[in-house]
């Protein structure tokens, strides 16, 4: 038995009974719009660079440079999307028979698909610096380490740094560090160093450099300080640049959506009359 494939209206129309989703077309914007994200990105990173200074007082603030990359961000994710989302529309195909309104939702499931798809091929791609951005949000001590070489040492040679009249001593120094490195991580991942830990880190920076045990209570205290604002700001800067990349993937469905409509438009009416319209 043959089933028919068309089937008439009321008015006579065939109607086309083809998937109203164009998977080829999809995975075409979205492959489109994934390798324009790659190569917009790259550039910016590279303009970026340029655009700090490693001397004082020259290039753009902190600030500035951090209100610049989301705006940026913004930027790709409206190029690439509408370039993916018009290829995603234009490159379905045609439907007959099909309600006008029908046809835009589909146009506009197009779009927003092709968008979804990029997205998750560009985090595929990037799962590695998208996760290093969620845990820096989440947690300030994500990338603080006692390994050699973290974050945290920095503040550890700040406590251990002698003075020019302490005399030498025979502390390990590599395990005084580590020790005092995961003090500093398992404190401030809390919130705070607790007291019994201040004193015991202020007795050892005592030894180590010739400090009063009061000077050394006072070092521990400010270095501890700095480090919890350290911390902080980068827990912020974080917190900002995943706000700046929601807002740009938002824009990016918007706009992905909007140009496949187009794109289908121009396919069913090519060339286009615009009087029509």
């Amino acid at each position: 038995m043959v089933i028919e494939t068309v089937e008439t209206v009321e008015f006579g129309t065939p109607v086309d009974e083809s998937p109203a989703i164009s998977w080829v077309a999809v995975a075409a914007g979205a492959i489109a719009a994934a390798a324009l994200t790659l190569v917009l990105l790259a550039f910016g990173a590279g303009m970026g660079f340029s655009a700090v200074s490693p001397w004082g007082n020259s290039g753009v603030s902190a600030n500035t440079f951090q209100i610049g990359t989301g705006l940026y961000l913004i930027v790709v994710a409206m190029l690439a999307s509408t370039i993916g989302g018009y290829i995603a529309g234009r490159s379905r195909t045609k439907w007959v028979g099909v309600h006008t309104h029908e046809v835009y939702f589909r146009d506009t499931a197009h779009g927003f698909l092709a968008w979804a798809l990029a997205t998750v091929l560009s985090a595929a791609f990037l799962a590695v610096a998208a996760s290093n951005i969620a845990g820096g949000a989440s947690s300030p001590l994500t990338l603080a380490s006692a390994r050699p070489g973290g974050p945290v040492d920095y503040y550890v040679d700040a406590l251990l740094r002698p003075n020019s009249t302490a005399s030498p001593n025979t502390i390990d120094l590599e395990a005084t560090r580590r020790e005092i490195a995961r003090i500093f991580v398992t404190g401030l991942r809390d919130g705070d160093v607790p007291a019994s830990d201040r004193t015991y880190v202020a007795q050892v920076v005592a030894a180590r450099t010739g400090l009063s045990q009061t000077d050394a209570d006072k070092r521990v205290s400010d270095v501890t300080n700095q480090a919890k604002t350290a911390l902080d700001n980068a827990r912020k800067a974080a917190a900002k640049l995943s706000l700046w990349l929601t807002a740009s993937l938002l824009i990016g469905a918007f706009a992905a959506s909007l140009a496949a409509t187009e794109g289908g438009y121009l396919r069913d009416n090519w060339p286009p009359n615009l009087t029509d319209r």
